[in-house]
């Protein structure tokens, strides 16, 4: 049946795309509209088999804002755009999602799928929507329930059962699917149009992952072939998963319900229906997958910026002390830092070797990012495009990636059932559609519901088997590693094991011009890779005087594939029957995940990605020549392959008491790649609370359910850094009345829970207002004052350069932007914290080397901290909150708000902000097979 579909993209940082302009007036509008209704297939009751594989009775929930339907046809665009009706199913379990964060207090197991949908497998007779055989086949059927309309997909064949998810996943996403094949090879702009948002986006991917067709390909053939007949089966999959998509897209082309976008965007004619929508192919899923394991699987890089501000510390300092002083910001293995392994158990990665080999530090100020776009032209050599493309730039090459995603897991020891409970899920932003579609397959080895990466959803990548659930968050260990390699004869020959060798130029060049859905002006440009057997060039600089370019090396480049395989595990029932079968099937992702586990009686953990073994000495934190000697060990460079750390090493446990995760510290001496794991972190959020529930005992549901919610409305900075901070200014009587009225309204904020949250639902108002409003405006000031006098202006430069020094839900800038919902992940909230415990005269485990605030004087630090408080107490809302093209300045709660980012032409609603997964389960197994 034809459902709807979406227009252009870009991604977390990128803004709403503008509205649809007003080409046509209202009367041809309706004309059109009613000329472009096509009328819908009958659906067919049906009654849905009883699920007699669910172990789960009846309490596994899960939600998926803004809704399962991401499609719409041009007519539903256009009803969208000039009256705001939504096409079904695209927005119902928005405000579910939303309803939370004012509901959870008085929260019981009863109330439960009030806030999510309910899980189980099947659908029950009276809820049957409809009932489809895609393509007429008489081996698979499609059955969609009223609520949510979420496609159960059932198949007696291997074969029906895999063409029936590419079925359903055409019909609820094929305009997405079709912007991200596109943003994979790096021809978004082509395709979508040239606003710079797009230009950003395509250049973003493109610069870590230039791969030909050829490339695509190869990573395919091999995947397969060192997978046995687990890999004979994947490619099976995906072969019948690609026929489900290109019948519908045939059915849909043929009968003109087909996503509205491709007529806007220039790719159909909604006359004529001239114009092709391509088929997918095999190649098209490496892409797509690249650019999710890209956005949440691939820790590491930053080791160019990592030696800029250790250069920057031992300028200051002088080498000995200022590499103790960049040690202590960087935090490799902090103790006070949130752990998921807490039980006192080691996994060292990563960590500082005694005696570093190999490194190659450039020379001070000769560092200069490698161009990436060349020859351009039109709105491609705009100011906004220069802007898009530097941001671009910075996120591609950073160590801050999107962590995001949290777990909430508790020991059936611990829990009013005796069986485990697990609260968990991904952050992926927020879109419309969304990037992640919900669905349940049972077929021939296969038994799953739960969560797909839109054109990937062959298998379940995150939800619940028959008697078990799973989920993940990014972990962020280092993966990537930056190779200085010399130059020879001339910039684009390099050093390889002796021999002069050319780079390999990887070019794309892309054209646009203006259409309805968007009126960018034409341009063009050339976007243009170097690479190196070392991967691609990211930065020209000089070691010692020597020429050299810093590439970057990443275990999953060229095997982007290789993962499928350990999701086909988790999909087979005959497969994960245990937490032992489950973390060996994670095992076979290469990826960077945390992933958690809970059945009816046991609880686990495990670490994946392929951790590659460095030669002895080298400090995966710094750039290192490109030599035989520092090479990973028995890395083959015509494959990417290597030897990795084995799975006994990575961090990993069962039936722990509790597991906890926001994309904090994995375990001790386990380092990861991005900055900010210390006393604070947003892990902590979550640590407090269930270890306060476990303590008690009867963890229920409901109670795990609330600790979450609880935290996702709470502000990192107001319950772990603010309570000191007051303890400073309030050493001495605070007599300045601007202060000390500040002071009062935070205090009352802070013991009222120090939440971001509404007066009442739908208020739009936050309830302490005015101290919320002091505290974003102080933090970026009493941050600078603090540290900026001690460090000076140019290490304190390169330490914000590795680590942002706020992410507050409006903050524009970081690696999620504003409206994302995930907030609080990076910033100095350690870093405060050890100063003023420390000036304060408090035992601090992993000191900064140096204090900062009023240079350790607990009254110099009282005097700043005081001068900041006066200065933001005095900041308007309208500056601290300026404004953007949904808010008006001053708007505090809109701009804490939390946009569904359009990809396509249905636009929805903002909601109150929640700090929590996008995807989200509950679960609590009463049985067992």
């Amino acid at each position: 049946m034809p459902r709807r579909t979406r227009h252009h993209a870009l991604f977390d940082r990128l803004r709403t795309p503008r509205k649809l302009p007003g080409f046509l007036k209202a009367a041809s509008v309706c004309v059109l509209i009613a000329g472009l209704l096509s009328p819908l297939a009958a659906a067919t009751p049906a009654g849905a088999a009883t699920a007699s594989n669910d172990y789960c009775g009846g309490q596994c929930s899960d939600i998926l804002p803004p809704g399962e339907n991401g499609n719409a046809t041009l007519a539903q665009i256009l009803l969208n755009q000039i009256f705001g009706t939504e096409p079904d199913h695209a927005e119902d379990q928005l405000g579910t999602y939303n309803s939370l964060a004012t509901g959870y207090s008085t929260l019981t197991d009863a109330k439960i799928n009030t806030f999510f949908n309910d899980s189980s497998f099947g659908v029950a007779s009276d809820q049957v929507a409809s009932t489809e055989k895609p393509a007429g086949r008489g081996d698979v059927t499609i059955v969609r329930d009223k609520k949510t309309g979420v496609p159960h997909i059932t198949g007696t064949t291997r074969y029906g059962t895999e063409f029936g998810a590419g079925y359903a996943a055409a019909e609820d996403r094929l305009w997405l699917m079709d912007v991200f094949r596109h943003v994979g090879r790096g021809q978004l702009t082509t395709f979508a149009g040239g606003a710079a948002s797009n230009q950003g986006l395509e250049q973003e991917f493109y610069r870590n992952a230039p791969y030909s067709e050829a490339d695509l390909q190869a990573q395919i053939d091999n995947a397969v072939a060192d997978n046995g007949a687990r890999g004979q089966q994947a490619l099976a999959d995906a072969n019948a998963y690609l026929d489900g998509i290109n019948s519908y897209i045939d059915a849909s082309d043929s009968g003109r319900y087909f996503p509205g976008e491709y007529v806007l965007t220039g790719h159909k004619d909604s006359i004529t229906n001239a114009g092709t929508i391509d088929h997918f192919k095999i190649t098209d899923l490496v892409a797509l997958a690249s650019v999710i394991g890209a956005l949440f699987g691939s820790g590491g890089g930053g080791e160019v910026n990592n030696a800029i501000s250790l250069l920057a510390a031992q300028q200051k300092y002088g080498v000995t002390e200022g590499t103790k002083v960049w040690e202590s910001f960087r935090e490799r293995n902090d103790p006070e830092a949130a752990l998921t392994v807490h039980n006192g158990e080691s996994f060292p990665y990563g960590t500082k070797p005694d005696d570093p080999q190999g490194e190659a530090l450039p020379d001070a100020g000769s560092v200069a990012t490698e161009p990436l776009v060349y020859n351009a032209t039109g709105t491609g050599a705009g100011q906004s495009a220069t802007a898009a493309s530097e941001a671009a730039t910075k996120t591609a090459l950073g160590s801050a990636r999107r962590g995001m995603s949290n777990a909430l897991v508790v020991s059936g020891k611990y829990t009013a059932s005796g069986h485990p409970v697990a609260v968990f899920g991904p952050q992926t932003g927020y879109f419309a559609p969304q990037l992640l579609m919900l669905q349940e397959i049972q077929g021939p080895g296969i038994s799953a519901r739960g969560a797909s990466f839109a054109g990937l959803s062959m298998y379940v990548e995150l939800g619940r088997g028959q008697d078990y659930a799973w989920s993940a968050t990014t972990s962020g260990q280092d993966i990537i590693d930056s190779y200085a390699v010399e130059l020879c004869q001339d910039d684009y020959h390099y050093l390889f094991h002796g021999t002069c060798t050319a780079m390999d130029e990887v070019e794309q060049t892309n054209s646009w011009k203006p259409t309805t859905a968007d009126g960018t002006a034409a341009g063009s440009y050339t976007m243009k890779v170097w690479k190196t057997k070392y991967g691609p060039v990211e930065y020209r600089a000089t070691v010692g005087g020597k020429k050299v370019a810093y590439t970057t090396l990443r275990s999953s480049y060229m095997h982007e594939a290789d993962s499928i395989i350990g999701f086909q595990m988790l999909n087979d029932p005959d497969y994960v029957k245990s937490p032992q079968t489950f973390q060996s099937a994670v095992q076979h992702i290469n990826y960077t995940f945390n992933w958690f586990y809970a059945d009816s009686t046991h609880t686990a953990y495990y670490n994946s990605g392929n951790n590659p073994v460095r030669a002895g000495g080298v400090d995966a934190e710094f750039p290192v020549w490109g030599r035989t000697a520092y090479e990973w060990q028995n890395w083959n460079p015509a494959t990417n392959t290597a030897d990795y750390t084995p799975a006994a090493q990575h961090p990993q446990s069962v039936d722990q008491d509790y597991y906890i995760s926001w994309n904090n510290k994995q375990a001790l001496n386990y380092t990861t790649a991005s900055w900010g794991d210390g006393s604070v972190h947003r892990g902590n959020l979550l640590e407090d609370r269930v270890r306060k529930l476990v303590a008690a005992g009867g963890v229920t549901r409901s109670s795990l359910v609330k600790a979450m919610a609880d935290a996702s409305l709470t502000d990192l900075r107001a319950e772990d850094v603010l309570p000191d901070l007051l303890k400073v200014v309030n050493s001495s009587t605070v007599t300045d009345s601007t202060a000390a009225a500040a002071v009062t309204k935070l205090q009352t904020w802070l013991t009222a829970g120090g939440k971001r949250t509404e007066t009442s639902a739908g208020s739009k108002t936050y309830a302490n207002a005015d101290a919320i409003r002091i505290l974003d405006a102080w933090w970026p000031l009493l941050v600078k004052a603090e540290f900026q006098p001690g460090l000076g202006d140019a290490l304190y430069t390169a330490f914000t350069n590795n680590l942002y020094i706020d992410e507050t839900p409006s903050a524009a800038h970081g690696p999620t932007g504003a409206h994302a919902g995930s907030s609080f992940q990076y910033g100095w909230w350690s870093y405060v914290d050890k100063d003023i415990r420390s000036v304060l005269g408090q035992t601090v485990s992993g000191p900064l080397a140096e204090q900062y605030c009023g240079g350790g004087s607990l009254s110099a630090c009282r005097d700043i901290l005081i001068s900041t408080l006066k200065t933001a107490a005095g900041t308007g809302a309208s500056t601290v909150y300026p404004g953007d093209s949904l808010c008006s300045a001053g708007d505090q709660w809109c701009a804490d708000s939390i946009v569904q980012r359009t990809l396509g032409g249905i636009k929805h609603y903002n909601i109150s902000w929640q700090n929590r997964p996008t995807f989200q389960q509950v679960v609590e197994f009463t049985s067992h097979r």
